[in-house]
């Protein structure tokens, strides 16, 4: 299956560039339905706006943007080339602006949307899809702190942590890297400590 980056929450997020409100939202959609719907809700929320600017991406889907009545290759490209180059698939970002009363000229107007949309992504933050092996891996106390940094070490993910005689770990690791760092784990403790892998899931993690 494939790894792909996805929005980790929707977000919002405005600024004004000489008296124009910029106002850039970000979506996780998963269907070119879902983000014509979020596309939709705005032009209705906002419909007094100058320009409600959108584009999306859909993982082996639709890749589609909207100047919205600015000047072409000013706006909707702008959007849309801040979602690529930031990696993400399955996202709809619409920018809704409120015309201030100062043109910004073709120029401003990129560099306006462009940050508008970087300002939502950032907001939203990035998740990676993939496949996860869920490992169960108990270990002394003396040895949880170590354990954490190995895991961060194989880009894993601490899920859970119960505390008993032991401190027993629920760890998510990215499927390729799963026999390292069940191999780093046996090499490090002497042969002392072993994980054992009870399980895979399909789904996003923030990274």
């Amino acid at each position: 299956m494939d790894e792909y980056l996805i929005p980790t929450k929707d977000s919002e997020e405005e600024y004004i560039e000489k008296r124009s409100k910029f106002i850039g939202r970000i979506w996780h959609t998963e269907t070119e339905e879902e983000a014509l719907a979020c596309i939709k809700k705005m032009r209705e929320q906002h419909w007094d706006a100058t320009h409600n600017v959108y584009a999306y991406i859909i993982k082996d889907g639709a890749t589609r943007f909207s100047d919205d009545g600015e000047p072409g290759g000013t706006a909707g490209m702008p959007t849309l080339q801040v979602l690529q180059k930031e990696g993400l698939y399955d996202v709809c970002c619409v920018v809704t602006r409120y015309f201030g009363g100062i043109l910004l000229g073709a120029g401003g107007l990129v560099r306006a949307y462009t940050k508008s949309a970087k300002l939502a992504v950032d907001a939203a933050g990035k998740s990676m899809k993939r496949v996860w092996d869920v490992i169960y891996l108990p270990v002394p106390y003396s040895w949880f702190e170590k354990m954490k940094q190995e895991i961060a070490a194989f880009e894993g993910v601490l899920r859970d942590i119960q505390y008993g005689a032991d401190v027993e770990l629920e760890v998510l690791t990215p499927e390729g890297r799963t026999k390292a760092f069940l191999d780093r784990v046996v090499d490090i403790s002497a042969g002392t400590l072993e994980g054992m892998i009870t399980g895979q899931e399909y789904r996003a993690f923030p990274v």
